[in-house]
């Protein structure tokens, strides 16, 4: 056990995470020359093309130190995203120290604040690392100065390296085996295995990822599981290397994978603990802390006879992503779905992505929102995530909505233009703190529901990509809220309805309408698309129809000939109208999530 070591590496996004482990596997030779490609622990299509990392990867590295001894060092590769900060709190729960990886150039961001305190609260080792010191911007000193001012680390301990170019990454490997305390567990003590990851395969049944802190787990033995008392017969034990490498056996203190033909994904839960059915642990791992969702949407197929397949397809990728939420709902407009909880807006988009790939699925999503809390005449209180569950408006004596703190390192040239952003996202006290000169941090409580809808979008325009955001849930705050629901031809659209701040309805009606008559074909009648707060139009938009020349043939004579004709025709439009159903096209759904650049 002396010789293994478990860490991750953690960091910003786009520090250089994905590229610092490509090296780590290179040198330690797992994979050969002919075999390496970018990126190489990312696997899913989604990762590789926007340059992200969703899931956590786990790879065991042999290496032999400068004392001569061979290591396993079990590697765990982590997101950056403040959208799957839960997935980096799973793999810490399984390491005993983490590499801080800091960009040469853009020095500490908040994400880097966020992961250190993650890994404060885990009790590891930290070993700052400064990354991309091969940039013609990278400015090491300015960085040293950071990473004790801020993150009260000893910027001389700092291994400074290029993962790109590949120095420095020896010294990184000797750290490693130097600095982080190897895992502590007895082999021969009752059995106690955390479960932090968990993935389907078509032909094996649910892999699941696992950390052992006591026991020794082997194929052919009987395993439980804490949270639902399920037994199952162990048919396969093994390693992480790029691929499954089966063993005899795992001990504690390893990171491994256990196939035990568990067929049912809903069985396996991510922080359960396993242990023998004939030889149980006292009491159960100290698992993760629940995540709560905190944006909303539903999700529907386009054709009504998909809705079985994705029921199972949602039953399958929740197995990968623990921190997805779903449950059944339904709408006037677009049939059977359901209604899902997800950590943000990019998680949103990626689980959309995912679903329509690995799936085959092709669906509808309906607009976001957040979670209201409302309190009635009669004293009861109502939480509400969907629109369609609005209480009467009559009975609703106080709403109120959830706030965060949201927390941006930007250079202070961009002040001015945040700052105007976030008031007019209703952010109150705010505070400022110079960091460093050039540096500061401002720090705003706004509304969630302002957050969600296209503030990321603009932070990072107005501070040309410079800025970094990261925020938590603080409290419910009393709210004006209404609801804005969209009428096309005078028939709500129950998928279009939206909960919005009062000050705020007009602009999102206007913006709306606006988007649905760009993406609504025309009819032979009119169509009027208004958004409405009870029986209070606030905005329309009309659809002109399209319109035969039916004075054509008038070639002379009485105008009343020609006016005989119009009538006549407006008479028909008229009727049509009251008959006529508009049919809104997947796009136009997709058209009021899109989020345009405001003039």
């Amino acid at each position: 056990m002396n010789h293994i070591r478990n860490f991750s590496i953690i960091a910003h996004i786009d520090h250089g995470k994905s590229t610092l482990a490509d090296r780590l596997i290179q040198i330690t030779g797992v994979v050969d020359a002919r075999n390496f490609q970018d990126q190489i622990l990312d696997n899913m299509d989604i990762e590789r093309e926007r340059g992200i990392t969703i899931k956590s990867q786990a790879i065991a590295l042999p290496y032999r130190a400068a004392d001569g001894r061979d290591y396993t060092l079990n590697l765990i590769d982590t997101p950056g995203h403040v959208d799957f900060t839960y997935e980096v709190s799973r793999s810490l729960a399984s390491c005993e120290g983490v590499l801080l990886l800091v960009d040469a150039a853009q020095g500490v961001q908040a994400q880097t604040l966020a992961n250190l305190y993650l890994a404060l609260e885990n009790d590891l080792a930290i070993i700052p690392v400064i990354n991309k010191i091969d940039l013609p911007s990278a400015d090491i000193e300015r960085v040293k100065e950071q990473i004790d001012a801020e993150l009260g680390l000893d910027p001389e301990t700092a291994i400074l390296c290029s993962a790109k170019e590949g120095t420095g990454i020896e010294e990184i490997l000797e750290a490693v085996v130097r600095k982080i305390p190897p895992p502590i567990g007895d082999p021969d003590a009752p059995l106690a295995a955390l479960i932090f990851d968990a993935k389907y395969d078509a032909f094996r049944g649910t892999v699941i990822h696992c950390r052992l802190f006591a026991g020794t787990l082997k194929a052919g033995d009987v395993i439980r599981f804490h949270y639902n008392d399920a037994t199952y017969r162990v048919e396969e034990v093994g390693r992480f290397l790029l691929q499954r490498e089966k063993a005899d056996a795992l001990r504690a203190g390893e990171v491994g994978y256990i196939i035990a033909g568990v067929k049912t994904v809903s069985d396996v839960r991510t922080g359960d603990t396993i242990t023998h059915e004939s030889r149980p642990c006292a009491a159960p791992l100290p698992g993760f802390k629940e995540i709560k969702p905190v944006v909303f949407a539903s999700i529907y197929p386009i054709a009504s006879d998909d809705y079985e397949d994705l029921a199972v397809s949602l039953e399958k990728y929740k197995l990968n992503d623990g921190s997805f939420v779903y449950e059944k709902d339904s709408s006037a407009a677009l049939g059977q779905g359901f209604r899902c909880g997800f950590l943000g807006l990019l998680h949103l988009d990626v689980v959309q992505e995912r679903l329509e790939r690995e799936y085959d699925l092709s669906i509808i999503l309906s607009v976001p929102s957040v979670r209201y809390h409302f309190i009635l005449k009669d004293g009861a209180s109502v939480w509400v995530d969907n629109p369609m569950h609005y209480p009467d408006p009559v009975s609703v004596v106080k709403s109120e909505e959830p706030y965060i703190r949201a927390a941006m390192m930007l250079p202070d040239r961009y002040l001015g233009a945040v700052m105007k952003l976030c008031m007019e996202k209703r952010g109150v006290n705010s505070q400022m703190n110079y960091l460093s000169p050039g540096r500061v941090e401002l720090t705003y409580e706004m509304p969630l529901s302002e957050v969600i809808y296209d503030f990321y979008d603009r932070f990072k325009s107005v501070t040309q990509g410079y800025g970094s955001f990261d925020y938590d849930l603080i409290d419910y705050r009393e709210s004006n809220l209404v609801l804005l629901d969209i009428l096309v031809n005078g028939e709500k659209v129950d998928a279009l309805s939206q909960i919005v701040h009062r000050d705020r309805a007009r602009a999102r009606g206007v913006q709306a309408c606006d988007r649905l008559k760009d993406e609504i074909p025309r009819q032979m009648f009119k169509i009027a698309i208004q958004g409405a707060i009870g029986g209070e139009i606030v905005s329309r938009s009309t659809i002109s129809a399209f319109r035969k020349d039916v004075t054509a043939k008038c070639y002379g004579g009485d105008i009343t000939r020609k006016r005989k004709l119009l009538e006549k025709q407006k008479e028909g439009k008229k009727r049509m109208k009251q008959v006529g159903n508009v049919e809104l096209p997947q796009e136009a759904f997709l058209a009021i999530l899109k989020v345009k650049e405001s003039k």
